[in-house]
């Protein structure tokens, strides 16, 4: 027995309905995602006065990792190795929060280029003199320039140190250079939660 015509045309309409409907609905889930991605969070960040915003990575008091610190500073333009540089010179300051200095006072950067993915960093030998003996200043000093720099600037994937123009193998006899770093973000240490009270 064959169905009625109408019956057949009102279930098609009522399937092409349905079909618009789930269209409509998922065009609307998929604008709602793509919106949520459009601020990445590790990146730096442009204010309306021409300075951003940067997290410089600096030591924890106790030296055993690294803490973000917020920091504005100047804009550096679509330049990407002034802002590289920027970054660090604002590193070699020094926190202004109650974490300790990275970087020894007599730190020069004598020049940063962007190749690629890669931030090539030339620094003084009184960079690698000042650093204190042991081999967790050294880690501390090369990964608080590493992890801010790529951080801040996801264009960067790795950072080439070089020791007077040439090749650093180490600045302290514990780390190797010779290859691009890459980020160790296993290094932060996450700020701990206060205490539970003790029960009496």
């Amino acid at each position: 027995m064959q169905k009625h015509p109408r019956i057949r045309n009102v279930k098609s309409l009522l399937s092409v309905a349905f079909i618009i409907a789930a269209l409509f609905i998922g065009a609307l889930m998929l604008q709602k995602y793509n919106g949520r991605g459009q601020q990445p969070t590790g990146s730096a960040q442009s204010q309306p006065s021409g300075t951003m915003l940067i997290s410089l990575f600096f030591a924890t008091n106790d030296g055993q990792g690294l803490a973000r610190e917020t920091r504005e500073i100047d804009s550096c333009g679509s330049d990407l190795s002034v802002c590289v540089q920027n970054a660090i010179e604002e590193l070699s300051n020094g926190p202004i929060g109650d974490l300790a200095p990275t970087l020894p006072a007599v730190a020069i950067v004598n020049s940063v280029q962007v190749n690629g993915e890669t931030a090539v960093i030339d620094i003084n030998q009184a960079f690698a003199n000042g650093l204190p003996g042991g081999s967790s200043s050294e880690t501390t000093a090369v990964y608080s320039i590493v992890d801010t720099i790529l951080f801040n600037f996801p264009r960067i994937k790795r950072v080439k140190f070089l020791l007077e123009g040439r090749t650093a193998e180490t600045l302290k006899g514990h780390l190797d250079l010779r290859m691009p770093m890459e980020a160790d973000f296993r290094l932060e240490k996450k700020k701990d939660a206060p205490s539970p009270p003790v029960q009496r």
